[in-house]
């Protein structure tokens, strides 16, 4: 038996990166896991190559809409019976810019897309958690969480909220059985990082693959994180051997945040 088994999950985001490589991980330790995103067509391929049968459902839905998020979590639970564990890992940036030529608009679609959908996640799960005594939240944030960087003020403010917002709640719930942590990945080399890391590398003046360097060279470990890194960390959150660790802003970057 895995150390998941009996368990339910439901992450955001998770048909491809790091959201998939989480599913996989608790998919491998037992957990019957709900995986979302926005496209149909990528959920139904992720299900054929995950091959897990009736062990992992799909579910569309948009994370900057509250009504799909909350209908996600409850779909979950029409499905499985409960909700054990939330991972609201969708979320990134793709507005790149000096503060001084950032829209309004902009800013407020970097925290719709990061912090709102964690926020309505959140409050949504634990509306199951609190009545049956047990859950695992783990927040996706970054590196970025925990440090400044130039050209993406947007996504760095947003996910320093989702690390005000997991200590917080944290407390809040903290006797009831029910972690809340923050994942806080370094760079890790996935789709997404494909997709919208050029956009990043050109605002701040380097090549994609200069940016991939510098993420490399910053760490202790000079290599990249991989999804395998942070899937191990969140398996430990999630099962029993993680229940003294709560409000923590865990960083899975090869040492490079300062704290």
């Amino acid at each position: 038996m895995g150390v998941l088994e009996g368990r339910v999950a439901c992450i955001t985001g998770s048909t491809r990166s790091i959201g998939r490589g989480i599913a996989e991980a608790f998919v491998a330790e037992g957990a019957k896991v709900v995986i979302n995103g926005r496209s149909e067509e990528k959920g139904q391929r992720a299900l054929k190559e995950m091959d897990a049968g009736d062990q992992v459902i799909f579910v569309a839905g948009d994370a900057k809409s509250r009504e799909d998020c909350e209908r996600l979590i409850d779909t979950t639970v029409s499905h499985f019976g409960k909700i054990d564990i939330m991972v609201p890992n969708s979320g990134g940036g793709d507005n790149y810019a000096p503060l001084h030529e950032f829209t309004d608009e902009a800013m407020q679609d970097a925290f719709v897309w990061s912090f709102w959908h964690v926020f309505w996640c959140n409050r949504r799960a634990l509306q199951y958690m609190i009545p049956q005594k047990w859950g695992r939240i783990m927040n996706m944030s970054s590196l970025e969480g925990k440090m400044g960087k130039p050209v993406v003020s947007s996504y760095v403010a947003s996910k320093h909220a989702i690390n005000g917002l997991t200590k917080s709640v944290a407390r809040e719930v903290g006797t009831l059985g029910i972690t809340v942590n923050a994942l806080c990945p370094g760079g890790i080399e996935t789709d997404m990082m494909r997709d919208i890391g050029p956009g990043a590398a050109e605002a701040m003046g380097i090549t994609y693959q200069g940016l991939i360097d510098q993420f490399a060279s910053e760490s202790a470990i000079k290599r990249l994180n991989t999804v395998e890194d942070v899937g191990a960390v969140a398996v430990l959150l999630a099962s029993d051997a993680g229940a003294g660790i709560t409000g923590s802003l865990i960083s899975i970057d090869g040492g490079t945040s300062p704290y």
